[in-house]
């Protein structure tokens, strides 16, 4: 009784528990698949990924030993759809026996079948008494963000929402809600090429907090203006749409090929260069800089829930130091008053306000106070300073958001 989700869930949860691949370039990797059913596979595997302390912890009662690694992926696979994908009792358990056996586990295939159906058995009373959003999330992040952990925490349990920029003058497809910020927004699950005209570059998908740092660095028509560490492209989007000269800098030549591609969809033009930040200088001083830089991008774990299986506190001494230096290069970039904009999609703080407030210390920088005015809907996430915090506990009106930090500067 093979299954194709059944199948690719375990194919994707493999690749980053045992190969540390992140989850989007495992999809990308497998072989050709029916749309339906990849799509199924990566939900499987992401509500396990999203889910695994609480699923752990359900499972632990019906084993006497701890089974193999391979085993126990098959039985978070079929315990994810029994309670959090409403997948029949008969479907789940009859597909992971036969995964197993398919895996060449057979000897497990008891094993697999006898919980599978104690946990179906149970049903979701299994998770009474469970604090799911502890258990879900790793101590070194709970522990990072304080007194906003349980609520940011309860947000990474539910699924995230498709958000879109649209082109300017172009119609939103049907079934969306337009939010504060000018974002619209579909529900979970929406699959974006079978949106009214996506084939015709009318949008791009852009979570509502990542559609921020161009919208606060706000370039005019006609302004010189580099995006940083550009790829896939949705920053530049929006500042080539607003009529800036942009100078969209990637070193990864296969980011930088799906930026033209997105590019190219959108009919937009931009200038792409395959550089180093670091290295790249403009032939005359910018009027802006966007640097939306490499980090630890735990701002995103609702919609990449492998962030958590796969960065580790160790993890930010390095994306810190390139911070720096990217904030140092960034600088060196302006004319005087030209502006930068710093963002990251990380909820830590050694990423956030501690860079924005280092840079302005050893930089000939200033805080250019980011107002309400420039993020509707949002004046509760600016924080003393005149930054932007936001994080997925935020609008739960309206679905959540993503976790960002974003400071605006200008050169003295």
């Amino acid at each position: 009784m093979s299954d194709p989700t059944r199948d690719t869930a375990y194919a994707l949860l493999t690749a980053v528990f045992d190969r540390h691949r992140p989850l989007e370039e495992a999809l990308d990797a497998l072989p050709p698949l029916d749309p339906r059913d990849r799509a199924a596979g990566h939900r499987l595997a992401a509500a396990v990924l999203r889910r695994l302390g609480s699923l752990d912890a359900v499972l632990e009662p019906f084993l006497t030993k701890a089974p193999p690694v391979p085993v126990r992926h098959i039985l978070r696979i079929g315990a994810a759809g029994l309670l959090f994908l409403g997948t029949p009792a008969h479907a789940a358990v009859a597909t992971a026996v036969a995964l197993a056996r398919e895996k060449k586990l057979a000897p497990f295939a008891g094993l697999v079948n006898a919980v599978l159906r104690r946990v179906a058995a149970a049903g979701p009373a299994a998770l009474d008494g469970l604090d799911g959003p502890r258990l879900d999330t790793p101590a070194w992040l709970w522990s990072a963000w304080g007194a906003d952990a349980r609520a940011i925490a309860e947000a990474h349990q539910i699924e995230a929402p498709l958000d879109i920029s649209l082109m300017p003058g172009a119609a939103a497809p049907e079934g969306g809600v337009l939010l504060p910020t000018g974002s619209w927004r579909y529900p979970a699950g929406t699959r974006v090429t079978e949106l009214a005209g996506f084939a015709d570059g009318a949008f791009w998908v852009q979570d509502a907090a990542a559609a921020l740092p161009a919208r606060i660095l706000a370039p005019a028509p006609g302004e010189r203006v580099a995006d940083l560490c550009a790829a896939p492209g949705g920053k530049t989007a929006q500042l080539a749409a607003a009529g800036a000269q942009v100078t969209a800098v990637e070193r990864d030549a296969t980011r930088l090929a799906r930026l033209r591609e997105n590019l190219s969809r959108l009919h937009l033009a931009a200038a792409c260069m395959a550089a180093d930040a670091v290295e790249w200088q403009p032939a005359e001083p910018l009027d802006a800089v966007l640097l939306d830089a490499p980090c630890s991008a735990t701002g995103t774990i609702r919609r990449h829930p492998d962030v958590p299986h796969l960065k580790r506190a160790r993890d930010l001494a390095a994306l810190v130091a390139q911070q720096d230096v990217l904030l140092t290069a960034a600088c060196a970039m302006l004319r005087p008053g030209g502006r930068l904009v710093y963002s990251v999609c990380s909820l830590q703080p050694e990423e956030g306000a501690q860079r924005a407030i280092a840079a302005w210390r050893r930089l000939p920088l200033r805080i250019d106070p980011i107002s309400p005015h420039d993020v509707p809907g949002l004046a509760h996430a600016i924080t003393p300073e005149g930054f932007l915090r936001t994080t997925p506990a935020l609008w739960p009106e309206h679905g959540g958001l993503d976790g960002f930090f974003i400071a605006r500067l200008r050169h003295t």
